[in-house]
C-alpha cells in the first residue's frame, strides 16, 4: 500500500487558493495522478472539481441534523461550524465525472481518488459517504491489469487550514474506523521529473462471425468488445523495443527526451481467429487501424512500468472509442454515411446483428487528438468521423480547462 504521497506543488497551491477564495462550505472533486506499487508512493498531479449536475445543483453540500424539530437543514455557508455537520455527496455524478475524465487521460496518469474541501468535523462525520464515493470512482475509472483497489481521499481542511491524506481499499464491502488509513502527504516537484514514452501501434484483427443458430446472437458491439478483450491478453505478452533496443532488463530509463516504443506481438498468435469451428463461421469482421499512445513515468520507476502503461493506454483507447460509438448510438440513429444505409437497416451500432448483413460495410472509430495539459504532458479526446478539429476545438478547450 501507498506509504506516502507527493503532490505537484504548483497545481495544489493553485487549487488551495481557488478554494480559499470561494465561499463554498464544501466541494468534492477528482485526484489525478499515479499510484506506484514499485515505489510504494502516490503522486498527485492535479485536483479537478466535479461540476454541477444536470439540474445545476452542487454535488457536495453540508447537512445538519441537530435542529430541534429533528429535520435536516442544509448549511449554505462555511461560517456556521457545527460538530453535527456531515457531507452529502451525489456519488453517481462524481463517478460519472471520473468515467469521462479517465477517458481523456493517457498512460501513467489516472483518476486515483477524490478530494474534499470541508471542515474537520464534517469530514470525520462522513466516513461512509466518502468511502462509497471513492468506491464508485474506482468502479467507473478502474486501473488496467492488476488493480489492488487502493485509492486516495485528500482532505483540505479550511478550519484550521491543513492538508491530510487517507488511503483506502475499495474492494472491501464493509466500512470501519480503519477503512481510511492515514498516509503522509507533502508538496514537491512531480510533473517536471516525468519521462515521456510514445508508441505508434498498428493492429489487424480478424474476428469470426458465427452462424445465428446459437441463442443470443452477438451484436457488432459485442464482437468488437470481445475482440478487444482477447487482444488485450495477447498484448500483455508482447515484447518491446525502446529507442531501437530490445527491452531485456527492468532498470529505470536514465536518458532524457522523448522515448519511442515499438511493440512486437508473438507471430501468428491471433487467438480470436481460433475461437470457433470453421463450419460455424459465416463471415469475418476485420478490425484494423493505427493509433498513437503516450505514457508518463517517474524517473525511479523501471522501464517495464512504462511498457505496461503503454499497453494499457492502447486497450483503454480502443475501449473508449467503442464506448463513444455505443453511447451515441443509444441516443441517436447512426448516420447513414457512417456504416451505410443498407447495412444498418436503421439500427444503432450497439444493436446491429451482423448475421443479417449480406454486403460489405465499414465502421470508422473516432480519431484520437492530443492537447497540451501540464508541464509538457498531454491529454486526449476523440473526434467522430463527422466532426472536424475546428468545430471541436472550442469544446476541447473547455474540457482541457476542466481536466
Amino acid at each position: 500500500m501507498v506509504k506516502g504521497v507527493v503532490g505537484e506543488e504548483t497545481q495544489l497551491k493553485l487549487a488551495e487558493d481557488r478554494l480559499s477564495q470561494s465561499t463554498l462550505p464544501a466541494q468534492v472533486g477528482l485526484v489525478i495522478g499515479k499510484l506506484s506499487s514499485t515505489l510504494d508512493r502516490g503522486f498527485v498531479f492535479d485536483l479537478i472539481p466535479t461540476p454541477q449536475n444536470d439540474a445545476g445543483e452542487a454535488v457536495c453540500f453540508l447537512n445538519e441534523t441537530s435542529s430541534k424539530d429533528g429535520k435536516k437543514k442544509t448549511s449554505k455557508s462555511k461560517s456556521q461550524p457545527s460538530d453535527s455537520l456531515s457531507l452529502v455527496i451525489d456519488q453517481e455524478w462524481v463517478a460519472e465525472h471520473a468515467r469521462q475524465v479517465s477517458r481523456m487521460l493517457l498512460g501513467g496518469i489516472k483518476v486515483i481518488g477524490i478530494y474534499v474541501w470541508a471542515s474537520d468535523s464534517s469530514f470525520k462525520n462522513s466516513t461512509v459517504a466518502l468511502y462509497q464515493t471513492v468506491s464508485g470512482v474506482a468502479r467507473e475509472a478502474p486501473f488496467m491489469g492488476t488493480d489492488g483497489g487502493e485509492r486516495l481521499i485528500i482532505h483540505i481542511c479550511y478550519s484550521p487550514r491543513r492538508w491530510t491524506c487517507r488511503s483506502c481499499m475499495v474492494a472491501s464491502n464493509t466500512v470501519t474506523s480503519t477503512s481510511l488509513r492515514p498516509c503522509d502527504i507533502k508538496m514537491g516537484k512531480v510533473l517536471n521529473s516525468l519521462q515521456t514514452f510514445k508508441c505508434t501501434y498498428n493492429f489487424s484483427l480478424g474476428l469470426p462471425i458465427c452462424n445465428e443458430g446459437a441463442p443470443n446472437a452477438p451484436t457488432l458491439s459485442d464482437i468488437l468488445r470481445q475482440g478487444i478483450l482477447n487482444h488485450a491478453k495477447e498484448l500483455r505478452s508482447a515484447k518491446a523495443i525502446l529507442d531501437g533496443n530490445l527491452v531485456v532488463d527492468d532498470e529505470p530509463c536514465t536518458t532524457d527526451g522523448l522515448h519511442e516504443v515499438e511493440l512486437l506481438l508473438p507471430f501468428l498468435n491471433d487467438t480470436s481467429a481460433k475461437a470457433s469451428n470453421q463450419k460455424d463461421v459465416v463471415g469475418l469482421l476485420v478490425f484494423n487501424g493505427s493509433l498513437s499512445s503516450f505514457a508518463y513515468l517517474n524517473l525511479k520507476e523501471p522501464i517495464s512500468e512504462a511498457i505496461s502503461e503503454i499497453k494499457g493506454d492502447i486497450i483503454r483507447s480502443l475501449q473508449s472509442r467503442l464506448d463513444i460509438i455505443c453511447d451515441e448510438a443509444d441516443e441517436d440513429q447512426v448516420a447513414a454515411d457512417n456504416i451505410g444505409k443498407e447495412a444498418s437497416n436503421g439500427k444503432p451500432v450497439s444493436r446491429l446483428v451482423l448475421h443479417s448483413l449480406r454486403k460489405t460495410c465499414s465502421l470508422s472509430f473516432p480519431r484520437r487528438v492530443f492537447l497540451p495539459w501540464l508541464a509538457g504532458t498531454f491529454i486526449g479526446d476523440y473526434l467522430q468521423s463527422s466532426e472536424t478539429l475546428e468545430v471541436r476545438s472550442c469544446d476541447l478547450r473547455r474540457q482541457t480547462y476542466a481536466v
